[in-house]
Protein backbone atom coordinates (compact mmCIF):
# COMPACT_ATOMS: atom_id res chain seq x y z
CA UNK A 1 0.00 0.00 0.00
CA UNK A 2 3.24 2.39 -0.23
CA UNK A 3 2.12 3.45 -3.94
CA UNK A 4 -1.54 4.51 -2.73
CA UNK A 5 -2.23 7.78 -3.72
CA UNK A 6 -4.08 10.05 -1.33
CA UNK A 7 -4.58 13.56 -0.49
CA UNK A 8 -2.11 16.47 -2.86
CA UNK A 9 1.38 17.00 -0.94
CA UNK A 10 1.95 20.26 -2.40
CA UNK A 11 0.17 23.26 -2.78
CA UNK A 12 0.48 22.98 -6.13
CA UNK A 13 -1.48 19.95 -7.14
CA UNK A 14 -4.67 21.98 -4.85
CA UNK A 15 -4.25 25.02 -7.02
CA UNK A 16 -3.92 22.47 -10.18
CA UNK A 17 -7.15 20.94 -8.85
CA UNK A 18 -9.12 23.65 -7.98
CA UNK A 19 -8.08 25.38 -10.95
CA UNK A 20 -9.87 22.41 -13.15
CA UNK A 21 -13.30 22.66 -11.22
CA UNK A 22 -13.52 26.60 -11.04
CA UNK A 23 -13.11 26.18 -14.99
CA UNK A 24 -15.39 23.32 -15.09
CA UNK A 25 -18.22 25.52 -13.16
CA UNK A 26 -17.42 28.64 -14.75
CA UNK A 27 -17.99 26.78 -18.12
CA UNK A 28 -21.41 25.68 -16.98
CA UNK A 29 -22.32 29.26 -16.16
CA UNK A 30 -21.22 31.08 -19.65
CA UNK A 31 -23.04 27.85 -21.19
CA UNK A 32 -26.47 28.98 -18.84
CA UNK A 33 -26.09 32.29 -19.33
CA UNK A 34 -25.83 32.27 -23.27
CA UNK A 35 -28.79 29.73 -23.04
CA UNK A 36 -30.86 32.17 -21.02
CA UNK A 37 -30.15 35.22 -23.39
CA UNK A 38 -30.75 32.93 -26.05
CA UNK A 39 -34.34 32.32 -24.45
CA UNK A 40 -34.64 36.02 -23.93
CA UNK A 41 -34.90 35.70 -20.38
CA UNK A 42 -35.64 38.82 -18.57
CA UNK A 43 -32.42 38.42 -16.65
CA UNK A 44 -30.06 35.85 -17.89
CA UNK A 45 -27.51 35.96 -15.10
CA UNK A 46 -29.95 34.57 -12.89
CA UNK A 47 -31.23 32.11 -14.52
CA UNK A 48 -27.69 31.02 -15.24
CA UNK A 49 -27.45 30.80 -11.52
CA UNK A 50 -30.97 29.10 -10.59
CA UNK A 51 -30.56 26.70 -13.48
CA UNK A 52 -31.77 23.21 -11.74
CA UNK A 53 -30.47 19.62 -13.46
CA UNK A 54 -33.65 17.84 -14.17
CA UNK A 55 -34.97 15.22 -12.16
CA UNK A 56 -33.37 11.88 -12.93
CA UNK A 57 -35.73 9.64 -15.14
CA UNK A 58 -36.19 5.62 -15.13
CA UNK A 59 -35.93 5.91 -19.29
CA UNK A 60 -32.58 7.20 -19.57
CA UNK A 61 -29.64 4.45 -19.58
CA UNK A 62 -27.10 5.72 -16.84
CA UNK A 63 -23.59 3.91 -16.68
CA UNK A 64 -22.19 4.44 -13.22
CA UNK A 65 -22.23 8.33 -12.33
CA UNK A 66 -22.51 8.77 -16.23
CA UNK A 67 -25.62 9.52 -17.56
CA UNK A 68 -24.57 8.45 -21.02
CA UNK A 69 -22.32 6.48 -23.35
CA UNK A 70 -21.00 9.48 -24.42
CA UNK A 71 -20.51 11.53 -21.06
CA UNK A 72 -18.50 7.82 -20.32
CA UNK A 73 -16.21 8.11 -23.17
CA UNK A 74 -15.87 12.06 -23.30
CA UNK A 75 -14.28 11.07 -19.47
CA UNK A 76 -11.88 8.14 -20.41
CA UNK A 77 -10.81 9.69 -24.06
CA UNK A 78 -9.77 13.29 -22.06
CA UNK A 79 -8.32 10.71 -19.25
CA UNK A 80 -6.10 8.94 -21.63
CA UNK A 81 -5.48 12.00 -24.02
CA UNK A 82 -3.76 13.49 -20.54
CA UNK A 83 -2.00 10.71 -19.03
CA UNK A 84 -0.51 10.05 -22.57
CA UNK A 85 0.59 13.60 -22.57
CA UNK A 86 1.85 13.32 -19.09
CA UNK A 87 3.89 10.20 -19.59
CA UNK A 88 4.90 10.77 -23.49
CA UNK A 89 6.33 14.20 -23.17
CA UNK A 90 8.64 16.15 -20.91
CA UNK A 91 10.35 19.53 -20.01
CA UNK A 92 8.50 22.39 -21.93
CA UNK A 93 6.61 20.67 -24.44
CA UNK A 94 4.83 18.77 -21.39
CA UNK A 95 3.83 22.24 -19.74
CA UNK A 96 2.55 23.65 -22.85
CA UNK A 97 0.41 20.46 -23.80
CA UNK A 98 -0.97 19.89 -20.34
CA UNK A 99 -1.67 24.51 -20.08
CA UNK A 100 -3.67 23.98 -23.40
CA UNK A 101 -4.93 20.46 -23.59
CA UNK A 102 -6.07 19.55 -20.06
CA UNK A 103 -8.25 23.40 -20.19
CA UNK A 104 -9.94 22.63 -23.51
CA UNK A 105 -11.01 18.87 -22.12
CA UNK A 106 -12.33 19.96 -19.02
CA UNK A 107 -14.45 22.69 -21.04
CA UNK A 108 -15.42 19.81 -23.28
CA UNK A 109 -16.48 17.85 -20.78
CA UNK A 110 -18.36 20.75 -18.91
CA UNK A 111 -20.22 21.26 -22.86
CA UNK A 112 -21.49 18.05 -23.05
CA UNK A 113 -23.07 18.14 -19.31
CA UNK A 114 -24.52 20.81 -20.07
CA UNK A 115 -26.21 19.88 -23.36
CA UNK A 116 -27.25 16.62 -21.75
CA UNK A 117 -28.94 18.83 -19.11
CA UNK A 118 -30.44 21.06 -21.42
CA UNK A 119 -31.98 17.78 -23.78
CA UNK A 120 -33.11 16.48 -20.23
CA UNK A 121 -34.85 19.51 -19.44
CA UNK A 122 -36.52 19.61 -22.75
CA UNK A 123 -37.81 16.80 -22.93
CA UNK A 124 -39.01 16.83 -19.26
CA UNK A 125 -40.64 20.54 -20.19
CA UNK A 126 -42.21 18.94 -23.24
CA UNK A 127 -43.60 15.64 -21.40
CA UNK A 128 -45.55 17.45 -19.00
CA UNK A 129 -46.96 19.86 -21.53
CA UNK A 130 -45.09 23.10 -19.95
CA UNK A 131 -42.86 25.41 -21.80
CA UNK A 132 -40.83 28.00 -19.81
CA UNK A 133 -41.36 28.56 -16.47
CA UNK A 134 -42.45 32.31 -15.69
CA UNK A 135 -39.09 33.73 -13.88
Amino acid sequence: MTLARSLPDSATEWWIYLGAFSLYVLTRLVLAWRQARKDGADHPVRAAFSEEEPEESNTSVAIGAFRSYRQLAGFVGGTVAIVLVATLTDGPLRLMLMCTLAPVIVMALAYLDFRLARTARQRSAGSFGGGRRGA
